[in-house]
């Protein structure tokens, strides 16, 4: 928990002082059976009506004391409780955008969104619960028992016979808690994994009538889940039953053993109301303590998954930079292999270089590579062997500022957000709606644009699903070019694109980017033939080099993929 108590220092006056209001409370509340004994053993035998009145007064005021108190006190802790929250999902949901391609694959998208969402959630509840019973259940708990003592030393011991029971059956359920609820979080993240990959391809699904496919998959996980939370549940739940128990037959022997003393006068009545007064606050005060003890095993379960992800070591590191390095390259590759799992090569030997302004084209079957190349350069993986150099500087000595404000990149499975199309082709940078409209007209958005009712501020649906392929993919592109960036990346985006349109966008790529060196991973050859340097992919390694011509004459597999495209004919 000294995980939790880092996110909870900055809060550390604010919780003193709540909780010095909930201790000021809960003491005036035990005060109450004590006033009730003395009203009984001393004011009414008097039979005086002033003071019964006066006394009644007195336990009204403190009752209202008491409630004022934790109310002050609940309202405190559920600020804390916010504040606290929020601050650590705002560094999880940072460190998520942080993680390295290779730290997200491994804990997959499905687990940090429920690590983000239901485990945050059981944090926040047991961080509100420990301010609001935390404090009040222990005082409430103590303070009964030294009372109990002072009144009716004899009473106090038959109840104090049950704890010992009691702390075994809670010190051994809660050896089983962690592991149970860490088994339960990890069938969230196997449903909300399904539930992500159905909602994602909902059309899909319902094109081809697999509803009743789906919903058998999801009633495997479900199925699980429910197994897994009431196999959890089962064992935690034995802990109030077994409390409740334990404190009843407490409570029952100490009225069977106060009659007894009352009726040899060792006793009297009024202090038996009063013992079973504290002692009902001493049982409130456990089976609250007991409720405090499963939202624990919960919390620390749930803390101990954030605390994974927030505490992954940074794997992006910077090198020194070569001083005035001499090369005509802006881009090179010399021999880079790289492994996804490390059982063989996805990538072998990959040697290429580029000067600044020229543009590639790789291409390839699927699983070739291509996009596995793109990564590398991006930084999302480290190649395992070999280099990469910008400007004859080594890609390990850019900071992540520097290396990202010389890309433009449209990936294969880039995203649209629910915004103005202005607003998603800005993307948060600063840019005027002159350079947006400028990278729309290069990536042949322009038009489309106008036409909707109202232009550049029409709003998008979620991943743009009143778009078309096309429309989609033309955004992200005037997204890529709107920075006018170093180094501009399209991985197979324009696959969606006519022929027409694919032909007017790298003609205006040709004379809008001249000073940027263009990358393009395509399956056409169409939209690499007017590259400069051209690579053909297969099983990650290069098996073409060089300009649409020479690869016609030298590479047998680029001139079958070109005849089957084109017809051995050059289309522009």
């Amino acid at each position: 928990m000294k995980f939790l108590g880092k996110y909870l220092a900055p809060f550390k006056n604010r919780m003193i002082i709540g909780f010095s209001i909930k201790v000021a409370g809960t003491v005036v509340e035990l005060f109450l059976p004590l006033i009730l004994t003395h009203i009984l053993e001393n004011v009414i035998g008097q039979m005086n009506i002033t003071r019964v009145v006066l006394f009644g007064a007195l336990m009204i005021f403190c009752s209202l004391v008491a409630c004022t108190c934790n109310i002050i006190a609940n309202r405190m802790a559920s600020r804390v409780s916010k504040d606290f929250s929020g601050r650590m999902r705002r560094d999880l949901f940072e460190k998520i955008m942080y993680l390295s391609a290779r730290d997200t694959d491994r804990f997959t998208i499905p687990s940090l969104e429920s690590r983000f969402t239901t485990d945050t959630y059981n944090v926040h509840n047991f961080v509100s619960m420990m301010q609001r019973m935390g404090v009040r259940a222990p005082i409430l708990l103590v303070g009964g028992m030294t009372i109990s003592f002072i009144m009716d030393p004899i009473l106090s011991l038959v109840m104090l016979a049950t704890f010992p029971l009691i702390f075994i059956v809670v010190y051994s359920i809660s050896r089983k808690g962690v592991p149970l609820y860490s088994g339960v979080q990890r069938s969230v993240d196997g449903m909300v994994r399904v539930v992500r990959e159905d909602t994602q391809g909902i059309r899909v699904i319902k094109a081809l009538s697999k509803n009743d496919y789906e919903n058998r998959r999801f009633d495997k996980v479900n199925t699980k889940l429910s197994r897994d939370e009431k196999h959890a549940g089962t064992i935690m739940g034995i802990v109030n039953p077994v409390m409740t128990l334990l404190m009843n037959l407490g409570i029952a022997f100490v009225i069977g053993l106060s009659a007894t003393l009352v009726a040899r006068e060792q006793s009297s009545a009024s202090t038996v109301i009063a013992f079973v007064q504290y002692f009902t606050l001493i049982s409130m005060a456990m089976m609250a303590l007991s409720r405090m003890f499963v939202m624990y095993t919960k919390c620390s379960a749930s803390a101990n998954r954030i605390r994974e992800v927030i505490e992954t070591p940074d794997t992006y590191f910077v090198t020194e930079k070569t001083e005035n390095p001499d090369t005509e390259w802006h881009i090179s590759f010399e021999n880079v292999s790289f492994s996804y799992f490390g059982k063989r090569n996805d990538l072998e030997n990959i040697s290429f270089s580029l000067k600044k302004g020229e543009s590639l084209g790789i291409i390839g079957a699927t699983g070739s590579g291509k996009t596995t190349l793109i990564r590398l350069l991006l930084r999302f993986y480290e190649a395992d062997s070999g280099s990469i150099k910008i400007n004859g500087q080594s890609i390990t000595s850019y900071t992540r500022e520097e290396l990202t404000s010389m890309l433009g990149v449209a990936l294969q499975n880039d995203f649209l957000y629910s915004d103005t199309i202005e607003e998603n082709i800005r993307f948060g940078r600063i840019l005027s709606h002159e350079e947006i409209e400028a990278a729309a007209k290069i990536a042949q958005a322009h038009d489309f644009i106008c036409a909707k009712e109202d232009g550049y501020g029409h709003v998008l649906a979620q991943k743009g699903t009143n778009l078309s392929g096309g429309q989609k993919q033309r955004l992200l592109i005037s997204r890529a070019v709107a920075s006018k960036p170093d180094i501009l990346i399209l991985d197979d985006s324009s696959s969606a694109l006519d022929y027409k349109t694919d032909a007017a966008l790298r003609q205006a790529l040709r004379s809008s980017m001249k000073e940027s060196t263009v990358i393009t991973v395509a399956q056409r050859v169409s939209s690499v033939k007017d590259c400069d340097l051209i690579l053909v992919l297969d099983e990650g390694k290069i098996i073409g080099k060089g300009n649409h011509e020479m690869l016609l004459v030298s590479c047998p597999e680029y001139k079958e993929i070109s005849d089957s495209q084109m017809g051995g004919a050059v289309i522009e």
